[in-house]
């Protein structure tokens, strides 16, 4: 169903924005997102509290706001603004049959994005460093409500100032949040600095996540922005359950501080791939 639904949702939010709005449309988008990831975990735990283990009634409760979802997306109308492709068939071998026809510049970008998620494994590692440095669970569900409360307020004027200054630059200055906040993780188990890695860790998401699917709706043509997007987080999906898999493999053999520091070492040279090797024309369609 996600996938069925992120590849459609981005095209429709790429195609009320312009190029230059871009930023803004997206990190709106993922600051109301994700601020239902911080008030629904809040409301379900206030639920608990008061009735506790009642997960039947919770479950059908989270069933409405669901089903509001659907019929607000009735009100949505397709702009049609521009022809229907000839061949409207779709078949599992789509996303490599556009990957084969895409835009030069879109393969250079995705093979960075995709190359950062092989490394980028899931956040419940993060949480089991929090809790492996004896923080108790209470606190490691804070922590990550902070985060996501940080990544929900930071993508709206993030995604305003990307505008501003650029997609790339923005998506470059978060990996290399991203890499403090995986260096750090690697090195302390002090509390107040999980605390702070947490906190940047919500601003390095809120300056990738909308960002690099505006950048890709900037890359390519208005008719394929579904498609574009749709093969991106295709291979994107892929490649973070392999990622996540490996963080496990070096985690049980190595322990988590090796886990933390191969994949901040691997994201610098990924930062040196986005500096270096995209740039001139990519730079000035997103700038």
């Amino acid at each position: 169903g996600k996938g069925i639904r992120t590849g459609a949702r981005d095209a429709i939010l790429s195609d009320e924005a312009t190029p230059e709005t871009k930023g803004k449309v997206f990190g709106f988008h993922r600051s109301m997102d994700t601020m239902g990831a911080v008030l629904g975990p809040l409301l379900a735990l206030l639920y608990l509290y008061f009735y506790p283990k009642d997960y039947k009634t919770l479950f059908y409760i989270a069933f409405f706001p669901g089903l509001l979802a659907i019929l607000a997306s009735f009100l949505l109308k397709d702009k049609n603004n521009t022809p229907p492709k000839e061949n409207t068939s779709a078949s599992f071998l789509a996303s490599f049959n556009y990957w084969k026809d895409s835009p030069v510049m879109y393969r250079k970008v995705v093979i960075g994005l995709l190359a950062f998620a092989l490394f980028n494994s899931s956040d419940v590692f993060l949480l089991l460093k929090a809790k492996q440095s004896g923080l108790s669970d209470t606190l490691v569900i804070g922590i990550y409500i902070f985060y996501n409360l940080v990544y929900a307020l930071s993508s709206f004027p993030i995604g305003i100032l990307a505008d501003k200054i650029g997609l790339k630059k923005t998506f470059i200055s978060g990996l290399s949040l991203f890499i403090i906040v995986y260096l750090g993780m690697g090195s302390s188990t002090n509390g107040y600095v999980l605390i702070g890695l947490f906190l940047l860790y919500g601003i390095y998401a809120a300056a990738t996540e909308g960002i690099a699917k505006a950048w890709i709706s900037n890359i390519t043509d208005k008719k394929d922005t579904a498609t574009a997007i749709g093969t991106y987080a295709g291979f994107q999906s892929i490649c973070t359950m392999l990622a996540s898999s490996l963080a496990g493999l070096i985690w049980y053999r190595f322990g988590a501080s090796e886990t933390f520091m191969v994949t901040g070492i691997a994201t610098i040279l990924i930062l040196f791939y986005f500096v270096f090797w995209v740039k001139l024309k990519v730079e000035k369609e997103t700038e």
